[in-house]
């Protein structure tokens, strides 16, 4: 495969807080192009997201597609069938509740696989979400290790705990 020269385009709406895109901009890969719809155009935050979506179709650029985290946009009918006209890529940041900062995350931790994927020839969605999940026990990794060292976890621990005195030394005083 034939790696782009250029970014891929994506607009962001107006859930993206603008202060922390702009401040990771220079961390990004350079697989993407963030870009917020009011820099867009003054008049896209307020429009109907089919809208959003014909707007950045016409546009002068070539835009790849539209993050947005209004998961509603999955089940109206008008926006599907403009997305699918357009053959724009819609990513939807759902489960972040509504954390811009966890959404502008989660965003930032699938954008290389969502650049690399993306298709002009084909609209596509992208729903991003994340669980929360309980702690893993500590003892399970102990457990583990200790397989993997032909020995107990019980073993293991005893030969590699610190004493008393080690535990409480200051090491960075």
């Amino acid at each position: 495969m034939t790696p782009r020269l250029v970014p891929r385009l994506f607009a962001l709406d107006q859930n993206f807080p603008e202060p922390i895109v702009d401040a990771l901009v220079d961390f990004l890969t350079e697989d993407a192009e963030l870009v917020p719809i009011r820099r867009i155009d003054p008049r896209l935050p307020t429009a109907d997201d089919w809208q959003v979506l014909q707007a950045l179709y016409a546009g002068e650029r070539t835009w790849d597609g539209l993050v947005t985290s209004d998961r509603n946009m999955l089940g109206l009918p008008k926006e599907l069938a403009v997305l699918c006209q357009t053959k724009l890529t819609l990513v939807v940041v759902v489960a972040a509740g509504h954390d811009p900062i966890k959404a502008t995350g989660l965003l930032l931790a699938h954008l290389s696989a969502v650049c690399e994927q993306t298709r002009p020839d084909r609209p596509q969605v992208w729903t991003l979400a994340t669980t929360r999940k309980a702690p893993d026990d500590a003892w399970d990794y102990v457990s583990r290790a200790a397989e993997r060292h032909d020995t107990t976890a019980q073993a293991l621990y005893r030969r590699e705990r610190l004493t008393a005195d080690e535990l409480s030394s200051d090491l960075l005083g």
